[in-house]
């Protein structure tokens, strides 16, 4: 019920991000959600992709430091309240939410929104007890 993504560790300087893309889109690989944070020394690129091994070797081939990680991708009503109640639920259950960002397209009438969890199994459990619908990496890097 996991999804893979890749986090890449890169200087915050000019060009580094096109390079990114372009070792990517060399290769074939599509990118289905991605959230960028920085410091002024360096950023952290998360990506979805359609291949994450294919991604992973190709930017360290190129001298990128990436890691994989493990996150959660949940159908979210797209409506007003729809996150409070997911985060309520995560709250209730004394569920740590790590970072999240929202994923572009649209599943149904849901939003999806990509979660870092500090107990990813826990928290999967509480939200499917709880009838929130979960997707699995499958799908979602067919999106």
């Amino acid at each position: 019920m996991q999804v893979e993504q890749i986090s890449i560790f890169i200087e915050n300087k000019s060009g580094r991000l096109a390079e990114v893309t372009r070792v990517l889109g060399n290769q074939g690989i599509n990118i289905r959600a991605l959230s960028l944070a920085d410091t002024s020394d360096f950023g952290i690129l998360r990506l979805i992709v359609d291949q994450t091994d294919l991604a992973k070797s190709a930017l360290k081939e190129q001298g990128f430091t990436v890691s994989k990680t493990e996150v959660v991708a949940v159908e979210v009503p797209d409506q007003p309240g729809g996150l409070s109640r997911i985060l309520g639920v995560l709250d209730n259950a004394s569920i740590n939410v790590e970072y999240m960002y929202a994923f572009v397209e649209r599943c149904g009438g849901n939003a999806v929104i990509i979660f870092r969890f500090d107990d990813p199994a826990a928290a999967i459990r509480v939200l499917t007890s709880n009838g929130i619908v979960i997707l699995a990496g499958e799908r979602l890097y067919r999106m």
